[in-house]
């Protein structure tokens, strides 16, 4: 799923006021940071992340945990990125992005 500028900045939009909820820490991006960010896409489809550490290798990281969750890369700033990814169930989906 590509996003436009204009469905991107709807997404930030929406998730301005809110907290990380996983911080990639000394441990890096382990199987459980991966289980924890599949867990709160299913739930809530939006997400930040927050990098602790790993702050010089951010860039290349990123993208990569976005490939491996299966979510798109909102956007990456300061040590912050955001995710998104729709629920695959209709009757589950929070978001709806305008076209």
């Amino acid at each position: 799923m590509n996003l436009t500028g204009k469905q991107k900045a709807y997404l930030k939009k929406l998730i301005h006021a809110t907290k990380p909820v996983v911080m990639i820490g000394g441990n890096g991006v382990s199987q459980q940071v991966i289980r924890t960010i599949n867990e709160e896409l299913t739930l809530k489809e939006l997400i930040k992340i927050k990098f602790v550490d790993f702050k010089e290798q951010k860039k290349e990281l990123f993208p990569q945990v976005a490939e491996q969750v299966g979510a798109v890369p909102v956007d990456l700033i300061g040590n912050m990125g955001i995710l998104y990814r729709q629920n695959e169930d209709p009757e589950k989906q929070k978001i709806k992005i305008p076209f």
